[in-house]
């Protein structure tokens, strides 16, 4: 199973659930991001911040979602937070979609410790939900059922 999370840089925070996702995730299940308008470059907090819970983050890169157009994704899940009125992009025709949204904490201002709670609180979240999601029994749900339960842990 191939995940996709998506959000508008791909810089941050689909980048957060690309690496931890990765870094967790049983045999046969892989991850991977795109943003809808990528910056390019990835956050460099996020980086410091996957690299210190040991996740490795060498292939990790910012990256449009054309790249996946041969290889489409089983699950697209957006990480764009809603309440702030970012465009939050949805492709691949017939990829199980849920909306995850998460705050941007690239956006915090604040002290270095503010900033960094604000990254912490962000994978602990991400993680929330992946412990949720790797719960499922995905070979028993039909994609109706896996995509009500994937918009339930986005509610998390």
């Amino acid at each position: 199973m191939k995940v996709l999370f998506m959000c508008t840089a791909n810089s941050c925070r689909s980048v957060l659930s690309e690496g931890l996702f990765n870094h967790v995730a049983p045999p046969g299940m892989t991850a991977v991001s795109s943003g809808s308008f990528p910056s390019g470059r990835l956050n460099p907090r996020a980086l410091s911040t996957l690299q210190s819970l040991g996740v490795d983050t060498t292939a990790l890169h910012s990256k449009g979602s054309e790249q996946f157009q041969d290889s489409p994704p089983d699950i697209v899940i957006t990480v764009c937070d809603k309440a702030s009125g970012e465009p939050c992009p949805v492709y691949f025709g017939p990829s199980i979609k849920s909306h995850w949204g998460l705050a941007d904490p690239s956006e915090v201002d604040g002290s270095d410790e503010q900033i960094q709670a604000a990254f912490d609180a962000t994978v602990n979240h991400i993680r929330l939900r992946f412990a949720a999601f790797f719960a499922l029994n995905h070979g028993a749900l039909e994609p109706a059922e896996l995509k009500q339960a994937l918009d339930r842990i986005g509610e998390l």
